[in-house]
């Protein structure tokens, strides 16, 4: 490489500029529950049960950059319309560094890599959970994050812009 490419490669490069970091420091379970109201008649009906999943993050800033963020997974199973087979809910939390970032990237880091990266840990406790219950083993699909934070940003904005009405 020419002198000239070298320069040309740190050009625009500012040395007082830090990379924005985030780092995983602690992975844990902080609730699980697990209800099967209708066991042991449930074990006698056919199993062919209608899912509902619902996900939701939530985030509490904590002392020198660090945030907790609780990624709750709750699944219903129900076998008829009123016949509740199973409910699971899962919060599953983590303690996350993230520095050099403003709070836009904060923001995404939080609504984005943070649940990603509890997500797989949070699937492994509801399956564990349903199967000690009795039920088969249950595999729930990989979520897109980025899709639901940018919904949420979305929905966020119509309702900033929506008038409001006295």
């Amino acid at each position: 490489m020419t002198e000239e490419g070298q320069a040309k490669s740190t050009e625009g490069a500012n040395p007082d500029e830090k990379q924005v970091q985030m780092r995983i420091e602690k992975v844990y379970l902080k609730d699980a529950s697990f209800e099967s109201p209708k066991s042991p008649e449930v074990f006698t009906r056919q199993w062919q049960p209608n899912l509902s999943v619902d996900i939701n993050t939530r985030a509490i800033p904590l002392a020198d950059d660090r945030h907790e963020v609780v990624l709750t997974i709750t699944v219903r199973a129900n076998v008829d319309e009123d016949y509740l087979g199973f409910l699971v809910e899962v919060q599953q939390a983590g303690v996350f560094l993230i520095q050099n970032a403003d709070d836009t990237q904060v923001s995404q880091i939080i609504g984005i890599a943070c649940p990603s990266t509890l997500f797989p840990y949070a699937r492994e406790a509801i399956d564990n959970l349903v199967v000690k219950g009795g039920f088969p083993p249950m595999n729930l699909a990989q979520v897109n994050f980025e899709a639901l934070y940018l919904q949420a940003l979305r929905e966020r904005q119509e309702q900033a812009d929506a008038p409001t009405t006295h």
